[in-house]
């Protein structure tokens, strides 16, 4: 039994405490509210934790944005090669202000600066420019791609960017109309296809349907006067989790003050200071990508009128995504592959090269803001990223191996891990799970729906909100926000808030922490764990409810009928992109002199084509980090002048490449003809492809019948 007096010292113990937490909680929230108002007077408010130059303001330009180019000064000790391939890091504008990419050391910049690359990133200002569209920032991207490759025009390989979030498919977009100027591209937690996922899961992609489509999205920006307020996405955001929103990430902080309170202030200075988009800008994406997914499919045209292809964009494709992202999963993240191409052969022979990476458990944020994730997956891609740009077209999955001690030549392989890019096919993307023909039927329809609500809207609604609504209005509304309004009246504009400062002050110099052992402690930790179970209960509930909703309202034939969708004779819902006939011939063109080029070439050429050849053997179809560090060694051994750059390099890989795929045979026994005379050479050539092929270990089965064929036509013993 317990000892009362004991019990009673414990809740004396558990009271002081308890109120001494809840002081500091509220002095926590006052010093957020302060944080918040200050940030929102600031012009160009960011979290960047590194120094940085402004090379390019995107006010400047002919069609004006709020957009701009930062250079990133490395720190101290952090040496650059201004000849590597430099990096630019594309920050999300849905909702949040700029800076996450690069909030922490171990952060996308911070990672990007320990390899030595240079790194430049784009960010934005709050207030958008009055007649910015999304095509407006893509022209504006392209310039600062374009200003930051001639800053380096010795540099190995065009930039490589990385876009996070909304910044992904905004850069996907610029490279499918400029793909002639970017490098390889990395998508972290970027949706591409939006009405991807599978029941029971993937919940924020019912959400245009239980609107009833974008009309909610246009009387926002009336109601802002022609702008739309980004704390309306932050809150779409915070809805997804009820129990991390009302409960569990304050009750964190709350429980251990003492700790966490400067991780919180950090995370809320970004996430607590909204910024606005023009209302013409915010439509444009929930009608064309969240509710009519028209950027997989090809229906998306500039206003010069060029199709905006993804199939144009020749540079590889990085996608980063995870299995614990209940913002974009990874059907929504990876189902635009499935849009483009029907089979392997169509992904290969149109020259599209698409790396993924699949994470177990991380949350939509932590894919560019953990540090764990800084410090393993990116940081081993922007140590890849040469050898991702010499990838052979087609699906690939990035796998990281812990190095060990039975780790073959782990001194190739820089890091705790080794990188393998193992060859994958459209069938696993289809294993992930997504819809089927009754469930487009039924985004489908909401996205005609949508267009009827939205007319209607916009004919007897929209012009009596724009008369009533005038600026002053419009920022009032914004400042009574929920989302606004929690952080203004934890502040000290708040008169009610006077001396809590001064308070938290006395109880930090008198803090007395219960100990660890104390009962209503644990009693404490009980009870929120049951109010994050209630609530994640809730979620549960409110999600099954909502896609139960969902299938059924949109299912219904006479629904369907009535937007234009019930005669099944009229085809699929969803519509898969167009044949282009131009890009078609061009690709045509390529194979026809490729097959020219059989016999064409030297000694290079014949040791590319034999390290292919072998590597397209069914158990090996693998890019190892070591073999690529082996080839690169091997290079650096060569005078010089013999050395040729990356995008040369890269262009003899994928016709070699090519030349197999055309006929395999025949490349093979055309083969020696590419080779010298000397014998010497040859050996060293063979010595070359045996050395690269077994970096990552002995070669087996089909692969070493590979190597000894290729050996004989080398002309050396077996």
């Amino acid at each position: 039994m317990t000892d009362p007096l004991q019990l009673a010292r414990q809740a004396t113990e558990y009271w002081i405490d308890a109120w001494q937490r809840s002081i500091l909680m509220l002095d926590v929230q006052r010093q957020r509210g302060n944080e918040s108002n200050e940030r929102a007077a600031e012009t160009a408010p960011h979290v960047l934790s590194f120094q940085f130059e402004l090379l390019v303001d995107g006010s400047t330009l002919p069609r004006p944005v709020n957009y701009g180019l930062l250079r990133i000064v490395p720190p101290d000790g952090v040496e650059i090669d201004p000849d590597k391939r430099p990096f630019i890091v594309f920050d999300p504008r849905a909702g949040h202000g700029p800076g996450i990419g690069g909030m922490k050391q171990d952060s996308e910049i911070g990672v990007v600066l320990k390899a030595g690359h240079p790194c430049y990133f784009v960010g934005f200002l709050p207030q958008p420019e009055p007649t910015q569209t999304i095509e407006d920032v893509c022209r504006a991207e392209a310039h600062f791609i374009e200003l930051v490759a001639s800053l380096h025009p010795d540099a190995e390989g065009k930039p490589a960017l990385i876009g996070n979030c909304q910044a992904g498919w905004q850069i996907m977009m610029t490279a499918a109309l400029r793909p002639d100027i970017v490098g390889p591209l990395m998508l972290a937690g970027a949706p591409l296809s939006y009405w991807g996922g599978v029941r029971g899961g993937s919940p924020l992609r019912y959400l245009g349907g239980l609107l009833g489509g974008t009309w909610l999205t246009a009387l926002s920006g009336d109601l802002g006067n022609g702008k739309f307020d980004g704390a309306h996405l932050v809150n779409n955001f915070e809805m997804m989790n009820p129990s991390n929103t009302w409960w569990k990430k304050d009750y964190h902080v709350y429980a251990n003050v003492d700790t966490e309170a400067q991780r919180f202030l950090d995370f809320e200075k970004w996430w607590g200071t909204p910024v606005l988009l023009n209302a013409h800008e915010m439509q444009y994406i929930a009608d064309n990508l969240f509710v009519g997914n028209r950027l997989s499919n090809g229906t998306l045209h500039d206003s010069e009128g060029r199709r905006i292809d993804l199939r144009n964009i020749s540079s590889p494709i990085i996608v980063f995504c995870s299995w614990g992202d209940d913002i974009t999963p990874p059907q929504q993240a990876l189902g635009w592959v499935l849009d483009l191409y029907e089979d392997d052969a169509a992904m290969v022979a149109a020259g599209q090269t698409v790396i993924y990476s699949l994470h177990q458990s991380i949350g939509h944020l932590g894919i560019f803001v953990s540090a764990s994730v800084a410090n393993k997956e990116h940081s081993e891609f922007a140590r890849s990223m040469d050898l991702i740009d010499l990838l052979p077209p087609g699906l690939y999955e990035a796998v990281f191996v812990q190095k060990d001690a039975g780790t073959a030549n782990a001194e190739l392989a820089a890091g705790d891990y080794v990188v393998r890019f193992e060859r994958r096919f459209l069938d696993d993307l289809r294993a992930l799970g997504g819809n089927d023909e009754a469930d487009e039927r039924r985004f489908a329809t909401v996205a005609r729906l949508s267009e009827i609500n939205l007319g209607l809207y916009r004919t007897f609604v929209s012009p009596l909100v724009k008369a009533a609504v005038s600026e002053p209005v419009a920022q009032a509304l914004r400042d009574l926000h929920p989302y606004r309004l929690r952080y203004g009246l934890l502040s000290d504009r708040n008169p009610l808030m006077a001396g809590v400062a001064a308070l938290a002050e006395q109880v930090r110099a008198q803090r007395k922490p219960a100990g660890e052992d104390n009962v209503f402690l644990k009693l404490q930790e009980a009870m929120a764990a049951q109010i994050v179970a209630t609530l994640d209960q809730y979620k549960a509930v409110r999600d099954q409810f909502e896609e139960a909703f969902f299938l059924s309202a949109y299912g219904q034939p006479l629904l369907q009928a009535l937007v234009g969708l019930g005669n099944e004779a009229s085809g699929k819902a969803r519509q898969r992109i167009g044949r282009d006939l131009a890009r078609e011939s061009v690709l045509a063109a390529q194979r026809t002199e490729a097959a020219k080029r059989l016999h064409a070439g030297g000694e290079r050429e014949a040791v590319l084509r034999a390290i292919l050849y072998i590597a397209r053997s069914p158990e090996l179809r693998v890019a190892d980090e070591r073999a690529f560090a082996t080839l690169r060694e091997l290079r650096q051994r060569l005078p010089a002048k013999e050395r040729l750059p990356l995008a040369r390099f890269k262009e003899i890989v994928q016709e070699q490449n090519m030349i197999l795929q055309l006929d395999e045979e025949k490349a093979m026994e055309a083969l020696p003809s590419l080779l010298p005379a000397d014998s010497e050479a040859r050996s060293r050539g063979l010595a070359g492809v045996h050395q690269i092929m077994t970096a990552a270990g002995p070669l087996h089965g089909e692969a070493a019948q590979r190597m000894r064929r290729v050996a004989a036509l080398f002309g050396a013993a077996p």
